[in-house]
């Protein structure tokens, strides 16, 4: 019975496959070449901003965001190598299960092997034949001798097999561990490309430091535009409420002439005993549908805001190429200073196409110091692209998802850049969650 269940182990273990690379080791190296072009491209485009001005909060969000994917890679690394470090054990554990499975099966082909020699003689194999009872007695033992010297063909067949399963398992894990060594290598490296990105970030960071009231100066016009922003698109906001509560007053008065005309016309034909054509309850028995909101007042506006809302998480970027200068909400800053951002700072080059995330029509088109402002209403929703130059659209008319509004400006700092908001009658939202992600 043992030597059955050898049997059976072998064949299964033999006919398994070895271990292949994992898909998630494949999908790990495509991140880690996809950031590692990004921190090439960040790279890029904070050498440029080192030319064209001095230090500035632009350069640091530059820093920081290449310190993020510096990060993002290393976490990467460590991944991988918990994959290696998977691995191995179960290389390590196939090795030591093959071994002792090795050892038993020699034990037994030695065994056999031993009675084989003890009984090689043909004078003993034929006593063993004819002392059978009878001739079907003899066949069985015969076929019992053939068996038996099958058996053991095939445990010298399975030695060989679980020999050469064994080599590629410690084949494998050596190869493993040379992988994993190399990688720890490579982790070394990039802990060390951390640390002098973290130098440079806080020789930025003494350097601004050191602009004191000029720095601060800048930050406070930057608030100070900000504010005039957030006034410029509740004022727009505004505006549509009060257009759409008209437009709701007009329909209600024109519904209200035209049932009145009804209702008399009915009285009237009631009273020459004409049966009213068309009869009507004086009074509407329907319960008035709650409407979400008055900016919704019409099919058209229903329909373009839940167009807006399904298409949350999947909007395009208002620009082509473009980074991360300062995300949405209350940002405190490395140099010690808080900044409430009501939606996200895009950096781009300066003149780059600035694009509608979605369509809908201008709500506004507004001048703000030496920039000027679009806001876009998408139902009851509004999109605003704000520090713009050369404003293509104008307000009232309609647009397409894709269309340019206008063109990147260059802010205080001498770089291009834009604030991205995203609005309704309750507030800000923030922006990244409505952008897909790059």
């Amino acid at each position: 019975m043992i030597k059955i269940v050898l049997v059976f182990l072998v064949s299964f273990i033999c006919s398994t496959p070895l271990l292949a690379q994992p898909a998630s080791q494949q999908e790990l190296e495509k991140q880690r070449q996809q950031l590692k072009r990004e921190i090439e491209q960040t790279q890029e485009l904070l050498d440029k901003n080192k030319k064209t001005t001095r230090e500035s909060l632009g350069q640091l969000a530059l820093i920081n965001r290449k310190l993020n994917l510096q990060g993002n890679v290393i976490e990467n690394i460590s991944k991988d190598i918990n994959l290696l470090d998977n691995s191995i054990f179960r290389s390590q554990k196939d090795v030591n299960k093959l071994q002792v499975l090795l050892d038993t099966l020699k034990q037994e082909y030695a065994k056999s092997m031993a009675y084989a020699y003890k009984n090689r003689s043909n004078a003993d194999f034929l006593n063993f034949i004819f002392s059978s009872s009878s001739f079907n007695d003899a066949i069985k033992r015969i076929t019992y001798l053939k068996s038996y010297r099958n058996y053991r063909e095939m445990q010298g067949e399975n030695i060989l097999r679980t020999q050469a399963l064994l080599k590629e398992r410690i084949d494998e894990l050596s190869g493993n561990k040379k992988k994993k060594s190399v990688v720890l290598q490579t982790q070394g490296k990039e802990l060390t490309v951390l640390e002098s990105q973290q130098q440079e970030k806080n020789q930025l960071v003494s350097k601004l430091k050191a602009q004191g009231k000029e720095l601060n100066s800048q930050i406070a016009a930057k608030k100070k535009q900000m504010q005039k922003v957030s006034n410029a698109i509740a004022a727009a906001i505004r505006r549509a409420q009060d257009v759409a509560r008209k437009e709701a007053l007009a329909k209600a008065k024109d519904d209200k002439i035209r049932r009145d005309a009804e209702t008399k016309r009915d009285i009237a034909n009631a009273g020459s005993g004409t049966k009213p054509l068309n009869p009507r309850p004086l009074k509407s028995t329907t319960t008035p549908v709650k409407q979400e909101s008055i900016l919704l007042g019409s099919v058209a506006d229903v329909k373009l805001n839940a167009s807006f809302i399904s298409n949350r998480g999947s909007l395009p970027w208002p620009v082509e190429k473009g980074y991360m200068i300062m995300r949405f909400g209350a940002q405190k800053l490395d140099i010690g200073v808080t900044v409430d951002n009501p939606g996200i700072t895009i950096g781009s080059d300066i003149g780059t196409a600035v694009k509608a995330l979605f369509e809908g029509e201008v709500s506004s088109v507004t001048n703000i110091d030496n920039m000027q402002l679009v806001v876009l209403k998408h139902g009851a929703y509004f999109t605003t692209y704000s520090n713009l130059s050369g404003v293509t659209v104008s307000r009232g008319q309609n647009v397409n998802t894709g269309q340019v509004l206008g063109r990147v400006a260059p802010n205080d700092e001498g770089t291009g850049s834009i604030d991205l908001i995203i609005s309704n009658e309750k507030g800000n939202l923030n922006p990244e969650g409505w952008l897909r992600r790059r």
